[in-house]
């Protein structure tokens, strides 16, 4: 019996040390390290300005819009959001540049808003009398048989009168309307009222205060020519301008 055990017990401290060799034996498997975070990718920015063509005075809206940004700012503007809109009033033609930021990198984006120069001043006004300039300077337009309407032809003529009266704006005048001598004393004082109301209006579309204007209408009573021609009636088929003191 103590013989059985003691094979025993050597059974087990032999297996034991076989036990013991094996695991020495093995190698020690080294652990991956964590893989490092992607790169953070690099800005993108835009930037428009709407409109980009502005008259001096008036305003324009840049608006922006960024990616991957820790850091934005626009010329003459400071830091702004990674995205939004603003309003600007340059006075002259301004380039806005933007620029957007972080750890991988710089975006850049630009709009330019061009400003229109003011118009030039008018020339300066001779020094003769008004009553003499205007007489000097203000033409007549003449219309078709049996018609107010103001043709192309005269409506060149208005915009020079209308150019004339707004680089004079204290001058006041009266409107004329005349017509040739045919049709009855009734129906050619109202086509004259209709001439001179027509001329009217258009050197108030022209921009001309109405408040300086008068109108009347002399029908056939008092025509500019007085022979029974084609030619003769196209002269009285007028709207005259008349100075007011």
């Amino acid at each position: 019996m103590n013989f059985t055990r003691l094979k025993w017990v050597g059974l087990i401290l032999a297996l034991a040390a076989v036990l013991a060799v094996t695991a020495c034996g093995k190698k020690k498997v080294a652990t991956a390290p964590p893989s490092a975070p992607p790169p953070t990718p690099a800005p993108t920015a835009t930037l428009t300005a709407n409109p980009n063509t502005i008259n001096a005075g008036q305003p324009s809206t840049l608006t922006w819009n960024t990616t991957n940004a820790t850091d934005v700012s626009i010329d003459s503007l400071g830091q702004v959001g990674p995205s939004g809109t603003v309003q600007v009033v340059p006075t002259e033609s301004t380039t806005y540049r933007l620029i957007a930021k972080n750890q991988s990198g710089t975006q850049e984006a630009t709009a330019r808003v061009t400003v229109n120069p003011p118009a030039a001043a008018p020339p300066p006004v001779q020094n003769e009398g008004d009553a003499q300039l205007f007489q000097q300077s203000m033409k007549d337009i003449f219309f078709e048989y049996d018609s107010y309407d103001i043709t192309g032809q005269y409506t060149a003529v208005l915009q020079q009168d209308a150019r004339f009266l707004q680089q004079h704006p204290s001058i006041k005048f009266t409107i004329e309307g005349h017509c040739d001598e045919r049709g009855s004393t009734e129906y050619n004082l109202a086509l004259g009222d209709n001439r001179a109301q027509a001329t009217r209006n258009a050197l108030v579309a022209m921009g001309i205060s109405a408040s300086r204007i008068k109108t009347i209408s002399l029908g056939k009573e008092k025509p500019f020519c007085t022979e029974s021609t084609e030619a003769c009636w196209q002269q009285n088929r007028r709207a005259h301008f008349v100075y007011n003191q």
